[in-house]
């Protein structure tokens, strides 16, 4: 039995390459589908994988469903939440939906930090500034985090760490 995956939304070029290395496994690529166009696609799946820029909503699950020969069986969304999949429409068709929250942890980690060094400098003025062939120094100057105390509101757990 060949499972039949349907890559839905961009995807790293690394995440394809490894499920077309599984035994059992067809991998179809298909992205900026219509609406129209990922019923037809979805309906012919065991298995679809999307992130943010592809919505299943309960319309699309329904018109999928409605297709005799449907065969999905899982959802799964390369990123942190599933708000872009109807999980009420998925669960009442058995469909089982994933996601990978741990996924992008590094990238959102280092964002963080950008943000958190840009706020402490001028970096987007200055740049706006010599991309207009300016350069007026003394309207930079930005504050050192050496010796501050940062307090992060917001965390979701208690005692989390930074490795």
């Amino acid at each position: 039995m060949t499972l039949k995956i349907l890559i839905a939304d961009k995807l790293a070029p690394e995440g394809a390459t490894f499920l077309r290395s599984q035994t059992g496994v067809e991998v179809i690529e298909n992205t900026g589908l219509t609406a129209d166009e990922l019923v037809q696609a979805v309906s012919v799946v065991d298995g679809v994988i999307v992130r943010s820029a592809v919505k299943l909503p309960e319309e699309i699950l329904d018109k999928c469903f409605e297709t005799p020969d449907c065969q999905l069986k899982g959802i799964a969304r390369a990123g942190v939440g599933v708000d872009n999949v109807d999980l009420d429409a998925a669960t009442d068709a058995g469909v089982i939906v994933m996601n990978t929250p741990s996924g992008n942890t590094i990238a959102t980690a280092e964002l963080t930090f950008t943000h958190m060094l840009c706020g402490s400098r001028p970096i987007t003025q200055a740049a706006s500034s010599m991309r207009a062939n300016r350069w007026d120094r003394k309207f930079f100057i930005g504050s050192e985090l050496r010796g501050k105390t940062l307090v992060v509101l917001g965390l979701g757990r208690i005692g989390a760490e930074v490795a």
